[in-house]
């Protein structure tokens, strides 16, 4: 048997995956999880790396790091994560850190909290926003148009 005899060069050996799994975790923009579609979850989802959800999905989302809610999705969910890409159906509180995608032909009900929003053409988002600079130092605002009051 070729796997067991021969060059220990040639057998694969537990480095070698530890290898490919440390070259996966670094590369960026790949989803580490994916929940597809037809599936069902219920509960408290927590993470690192970036996750997408194309199935329904029903409780709390925690991660410091990317979510992904696919076209078809249907989440009803707490979401406190560092960017969340929006492309399916949400309904609850979303809070980012970093950014918020919100992306044809999404659909948004709920409260939304983060520094910076995109939004496409044709998303419908019901709601209300927060923004502001969640990561610490928010920019000092301009003076008004006209100057500064007169005395």
């Amino acid at each position: 048997m070729a796997l067991l005899g021969g060059k220990k060069d040639d057998s694969p050996s537990k480095p070698l995956f530890k290898r490919e799994e440390e070259s996966v975790s670094q590369r960026s923009g790949e989803v580490h999880t994916l929940l597809g579609k037809g599936s069902e979850f219920e509960g408290k989802l927590t993470f690192e790396g970036q996750v997408r959800i194309d199935g329904k999905f029903q409780g709390q989302i925690i991660t410091k790091d990317v979510l992904v809610i696919g076209d078809g999705a249907k989440v009803q969910a707490e979401i406190q994560a560092g960017t969340v890409i929006i492309n399916g159906q949400v309904e609850g509180n979303v809070k980012a850190t970093q950014l918020i995608e919100l992306k044809n032909p999404g659909r948004v009900k709920g409260t939304l909290e983060t520094p910076s929003l995109s939004m496409d053409r044709g998303v419908i988002f019901e709601g209300s926003l927060k923004m502001e600079n969640l990561g610490g130092n928010a920019p000092s605002r301009p003076p008004p148009p006209g100057g500064e009051s007169k005395k």
